[in-house]
């Protein structure tokens, strides 16, 4: 069995009137991990998606997906989706969506019934199970949505801004949910505008901006390349405090920044602060954000690149 979930090379999508959704995408996905799928809006990832679980066709692709050619339509047995604004019948009870999700899968009802129980308890829905989601908050349909991805026990999911209308309480117990999918060894696709939730449990991301990878790789190497000390200092001579700028310090808020992952490069500048009587008030190691590498690799290339604000109403927690 291949290391890669999705091996991908060159994937293009050329929309009618020469509009390039996607131009010569690659792509490496490894088995087990969250990997988070980002970039600003029309930059390409839900055609990217689209593409992979068969609803549009590239103009040219190559490489795997679950060790079949893209577009093989029996690998989708295996695959867990929740597209962004999904809609279900609003006639439907919640025990209903997922049962019909379930024989879209081609599951036998006989064991549809019990793993959509449990499902509905796990994401905090087991007493709306049969109440109709016309009747639903946004978010208790996004717990319904996340319930209909994970009935066929997929090996891979995709999931589309999952927790839109999510309250905080929810959003935590979202994240716990994936940080067990990963446990059992599914491999899980995040696209969303929150970069502080993925940043807590994305292993990996892949920045997409006008139809091409800006930057790829593991989480921890990304926001690991911009690394700096903050000391705080107490009172401070203005001359004194000049002695400290150069190419790789500088003040910033009253705080002395240095520019360097090495803590051996300021334990001199500690001292220097307090053979001068300054008085160190704090000291703190600070890594770039996933929002700061995000702005990085995408610069200006969208209007409202910036990731949006969440706004949530109430509903019930995961579970």
């Amino acid at each position: 069995m291949s290391e890669w979930v999705l091996d991908l090379k060159g994937v293009r999508k050329v929309y009618r009137g020469g509009v390039e959704a996607l131009r010569g995408v690659d792509l490496q996905v490894p088995r087990g991990t969250i990997f988070g799928l980002l970039g600003p809006n029309g930059a390409g990832k839900s055609t990217l998606v689209k593409i992979l679980t068969t609803i549009i066709r590239p103009t040219a692709c190559e490489g795997t997906f679950l060790g079949e050619a893209v577009g093989h339509k029996p690998t989708l047995k295996r695959v867990g989706y929740l597209p962004e604004h999904a809609r279900f019948p609003e006639y439907l009870t919640a025990r209903e969506v997922v049962h019909m999700a379930a024989g879209l899968s081609g599951m036998q009802p006989a064991v549809t019934r019990g793993r959509a129980n449990t499902l509905l308890e796990r994401v905090g829905l087991g007493d709306w199970q049969n109440k109709k989601v016309g009747g639903f908050s946004k978010g208790m349909k996004q717990r319904v949505g996340i319930a209909q991805a994970l009935i066929n026990d997929p090996e891979v999911i995709f999931l589309d801004e999952p927790t839109d209308g999510v309250d905080p309480a929810g959003r935590r117990d979202f994240r716990l949910l994936l940080e067990e999918l990963r446990k059992e060894g599914k491999t899980v696709f995040v696209n969303s505008h929150l970069l502080g939730e993925l940043e807590m449990v994305c292993d990996r991301v892949a920045i997409l901006s006008k139809g091409e990878i800006k930057l790829e790789g593991a989480l921890k190497d990304l926001t690991g390349r911009q690394v700096e000390y903050r000391i705080s200092c107490g009172k401070i001579d203005s001359v004194f405090k000049q002695s400290f700028v150069n190419d790789g310090t500088r003040w910033e808020a009253g705080d002395l920044v240095v520019a360097t992952a090495a803590a051996e490069e300021v334990m001199p500048l500690l001292d220097q602060l307090r053979a001068g009587g300054v008085v160190i008030e704090g000291l703190v190691r600070k890594s770039a954000s996933l929002e700061d590498v995000f702005m990085e690799a995408v610069g200006t290339d969208t209007p409202g690149a910036a990731p949006k604000a969440a706004r949530s109403p109430q509903p019930p927690a995961l579970k």
